[in-house]
């Protein structure tokens, strides 16, 4: 600790001066509240935004409405905020982070700024990491909500249409963020503003801030459409690769010269996590082949496969990275562990990956909308967030989000003993020692939870403890069924846990064990279905006769419970309350804290340890060497730990560089999507001003006159006059548009009369002529319709197209360091000429579209589509035949003509497609 922060505190201990004379008037209203009746207390709602309404602020009225708030959680939940919880709420108010430990209640914290927002009617969003926790949050807390007038949404996965809009429309709307985030891209790919479910961004409340806003970032929310069918290619491919020699390194000092002479086909770097051909093995892959060579651009494809396939099979770890279950590769979230259904890796990889397990490989898919998580939450005007370990990412909250986070203090004292971390020279004598350690604990009846970094170490451990005959539960992605059930037992007497990683896991791990889960096992035995035990478990209003005897029989067997367990949970602090085993320190410091705060929450006695080995990950790809030469020296054996504070600050070091290394990843993902974001800005703006229904005809008179006007300057350049060639290449693409066979075929004595305004006033007048004849032919209403639903089709077209041309630049775009060229320079410049391009393109399709729409009447749609009945002799049957639907197939004059010919459509002469000399 530096002289400044003994003398000053902390920077959160500073915020804390300021912000506890406010909690101090909510304390003071307190007796003040507790006497007003129900209907009072209900009474305040309309009163609290009336006030608002008058002028007054949410600073204003916010001692009296988190009053307000905190005496509804008491008559409705039976529960009442702490002071510490009053500071967390006023924390999130003010748009920051509240770092909250474990078990400190946060699900309550976040009622008070809800509320509090809510009455500004513009929509308070609740952001959790799960489904699970969502809907209980949201009947739960909802409770407190409905009780003081206010309406409650739910988002979550299956919840569509209005029932959704309704949710968005509710005073608080409970959600995770997936969902939130893919509700925000669906909404900007909508065609009509009913389908429209969002109301805007004002205020959300993250739960578990750090697991969403970073650990998530690093993959973007896409969604996908079918694209091409999957080729047979990702199978060759992984045959080809299946054969290759991989070598790998821990260091990029490793590296060695990729000449002939190495010995690999390719080197997987393990702290890059890339896989890169050698030149044996670019050697081995023109062969099989059969190519001259694998850089020239038309190899690009297979090039591509093949460099996924090398990644698939020297990278990705199978129990590490993802599960196969049911025949599908299954990723699996590094910081939970939990499956993460639905996701896939991008660009070929999870095919890839695919075609290594033997399973069937999925269709490529086509990007239809994306952005990241950083600049979905950006959205908001103002942005909050609660987690049990935030500071270790300060910086990172700090540049990207600008959130700053406040420490707030634990309503109890801290019992936990956090023991310093012992580290063996090899993995055998580490788990040894683990497994001493276990025994040891279980002998004496305390509960262990063991943190493993995969599902594969787990299972190795699980099966180590099984040999040693210690009973125990495993909870890894492959049963995470169970999940909350395990979690919840892990504080019993005598019990083992050993689960991968425990972030977010949202369920409280109490000493003794957890009343509610033993509840629910005795309602599974009494023959209740899952269904009707979550209805019982949970906090939705019904007069459902089953439910509510199912609830009363909940409450009946949780009390049961609860009584017995008071003595099991005084034993188990009798023998030092639950123990955290690290076996592995994880690439984030935040994760270990995570686990760590499993321990020790509300006052409770507890105790965590970390076992590493110098061939732990960490160790092993950032920089044990000089520990490893020390131990050799000293003659040390696998048995014996050292604990020395080299070693501390070395494992230390090793995480801020990665946890360094990610925050590059992640910011450099950020600077070239705000670069997307950007257009995305521009066009989901442009859509939505469409969809409120702005009048598009201005607009579509004004694109005219400048597409005329782009044609005849840019044909005519610095000329004053323009010649008969010119002008005829000038008018070309009119001629399918809105010129009629023959017009203003102008020669050069008749071009003299004309300067180049004079040109476009021509041309642009016969655009305008018939584009007024065609709007008196439809109707005013119609066309207006026709413009607003063209207009979205082709910038949605267009736009997915953009999506993708801008991933490829992106994919190449690194290699221009070489040159010296800033290669976010060069893409910000390049994406905008591409981004003109495309706004020009969306505007000339968009008015080519509308002058050759054609609406047919229901008789000529009928006639397509009714089949054809007609009687043949020959064998006295009747044979149906269906006349087939005509296809109008578009064609630019430019496009290659569908015969197959090789020749541009207006240089073509087949008979297919230039019956009569024009274009169908």
């Amino acid at each position: 600790m530096s002289l400044f922060t003994k003398i000053f505190g902390t920077a959160s201990q500073r915020e804390l001066k300021s912000i506890y004379p406010i909690a101090d008037k909510v304390d003071a209203l307190e007796e003040e509240y507790k006497a007003l009746t129900d209907a009072q207390l209900q009474a305040k709602t309309p009163e609290f935004k009336a006030r608002l309404a008058n002028g007054e602020t949410l600073d204003d009225i916010l001692p009296e409405a988190f009053a307000a708030c905190r005496e509804a959680a008491w008559r409705v939940l039976g529960l009442r905020p702490y002071r510490v919880q009053v500071v967390g709420g006023i924390v999130l108010h003010q748009g920051r982070i509240a770092e909250m430990r474990t078990g400190e209640g946060k699900t309550l914290v976040a009622t008070l700024p809800a509320y509090l927002n809510a009455l500004a009617g513009k929509g308070v969003h609740v952001i959790t990491v799960n489904d699970y926790l969502a809907k209980r949050d949201s009947e739960w807390m909802g409770k407190v909500y409905r009780f003081m007038g206010l309406t409650v949404g739910l988002v979550v996965h299956g919840v569509m249409g209005p029932e959704k809009k309704a949710a968005y429309d509710a005073d608080i709307t409970y959600g995770t963020n997936n969902e939130f985030g893919f509700d925000y891209l669906r909404d900007n790919m909508a065609i009509y503003s009913q389908e429209l479910v969002q109301r805007g961004h004002s205020f959300a409340i993250v739960d578990e801030v750090d697991s969403i806003l970073i650990d998530e970032a690093r993959t973007p929310l896409i969604i996908s459409g079918q694209g091409e069918e999957s080729t047979q290619l990702y199978t060759i491919v992984d045959q080809f690769v299946s054969r290759l020699k991989c070598k790998r390194i821990a260091k990029v000092d490793e590296k060695e010269e990729e000449d002939v002479d190495i010995d690999a086909d390719y080197v997987v770097d393990e702290k890059a996590r890339t896989a890169t051909l050698t030149a044996p093995g670019i050697q081995k892959a023109e062969a099989f082949f059969h190519l001259e060579n694998l850089a020239d651009p038309e190899n690009t494809t297979l090039s591509h496969h093949i460099n996924q396939a090398i990644k698939a099979r020297g990278v990705m770890k199978r129990d590490i990275d993802y599960v196969v279950k049911d025949g599908e590769v299954i990723i699996v979230d590094e910081f939970t562990g939990r499956l993460m259904f639905g996701r896939r890796y991008n660009e070929g990889l999870h095919q890839a990956i695919e075609a290594k397990e033997g399973v069937q490989v999925a269709n490529e898919s086509k990007t239809l909308a994306t952005i990241t998580f950083q600049n979905y939450f950006r959205l908001y005007d103002k942005l909050s967030g609660m987690t049990g370990t935030a500071m270790t990412e300060q910086e990172e909250f700090g540049t990207i989000y600008e959130l700053d986070i406040v420490e707030i203090p634990t309503n109890k004292p801290i019992a936990r003993i956090d023991h310093p971390d012992v580290v063996y020279k090899n993995t055998a004598g580490k788990l040894r020692a683990i497994l001493n350690q276990i025994e040891e604990c279980h002998k004496k009846g305390q509960p262990v939870l063991v943190g493993t970094v995969s599902i594969e170490k787990s299972e190795e451990l699980s099966d180590l403890l099984r040999r040693r005959g210690i009973p125990h539960n495993v909870l890894n992605a492959k049963n995470h069924e169970k999940e909350a059930e395990i979690v919840a037992q892990a504080g019993k007497f005598g019990a083992v846990t050993v689960a991968t990683n425990m972030a977010g896991r949202g369920t409280d791990i109490m000493l003794g064990g957890n009343a509610e889960y033993l509840a629910k096992s005795d309602l599974r035995r009494a023959g209740l279905s899952d269904a009707l035990i979550a209805e019982a478990t949970g906090f939705a209003e019904t007069d459902d006769e089953d439910i509510l005897n199912a609830r009363k029989m909940f409450t009946q067997a949780e009390a049961k419970y609860k009584e017995s367990i008071k003595a099991e949970a005084a034993k188990a602090r009798e023998v030092g309350g639950l123990f955290i085993l690290g076996t592995e320190r994880h690439e984030s410091r935040r994760i270990d804290n995570q686990l760590r705060g499993r321990a020790g929450r509300q006052g409770d006695p507890g105790e965590t340890r970390f076992f590493l080995s110098l061939e732990d990950d960490i160790m092993r790809l950032f920089g044990s060497e000089r520990v490893m030469g020390m131990m050799e020296k000293l003659g040390v054996d696998e048995d014996t730990p050292i604990d020395a504070k080299i070693l501390s600050g070395a494992i230390e070091n090793a995480q801020k560089s990665v946890e360094s290394r990610n925050f590059q990843t992640r910011k450099n993902v950020l600077q070239y999507d705000d670069v997307m974001n950007t257009q995305r800005e521009v066009i989901y703006k442009q859509r939505r001003q469409v969809l409120d229904g702005e009048d598009l005809q201005a607009s579509i008179q004004t694109m005219l006159h400048s597409m005329v006007e782009n044609a005849i300057h840019g044909h005519m350049g610095e000329q004053k006059h323009m010649d008969a060639e010119a002008f005829r290449e000038a008018v070309a693409p009119f001629r399918t548009m809105f010129l009629k066979p023959g017009e203003l075929e102008l020669t050069d004595e008749e071009l003299q009369q004309y300067d180049a305004e004079g040109l476009v006033d021509l041309v642009s007048g016969k655009a305008h002529e018939v584009y007024a004849q065609k709007e008196q032919e439809i109707g005013a209403p119609l066309m207006r319709e026709l413009e607003r639903v063209l207009m979205l089709r082709v910038v949605d077209e267009y736009w997915m197209d953009q999506i993708d041309a801008m991933n490829e630049l992106k994919q190449g775009i690194g290699l221009r360091a070489y040159a010296q060229t800033d290669p976010v320079v060069a893409y910000k410049k390049e994406g905008y000429e591409m981004f003109e391009n495309m706004v020009a393109a969306i505007q000339e399709e968009t008015l080519r579209r509308l002058f050759l729409v054609r609406l047919r009447k229901n008789e000529e749609v009928k006639r397509e589509r009714v089949a054809k009945v007609t009687s043949e002799s020959g064998g006295g049957e009747d044979v149906i035949r269906k006349e087939p639907v005509k296809r109008v197939i578009k064609i630019g004059r430019n496009d290659p003509c569908p015969c197959g010919s090789g020749l541009k459509w207006k240089k073509c002469t087949c008979a297919q497609y230039h019956p009569q000399g024009t274009q169908e």
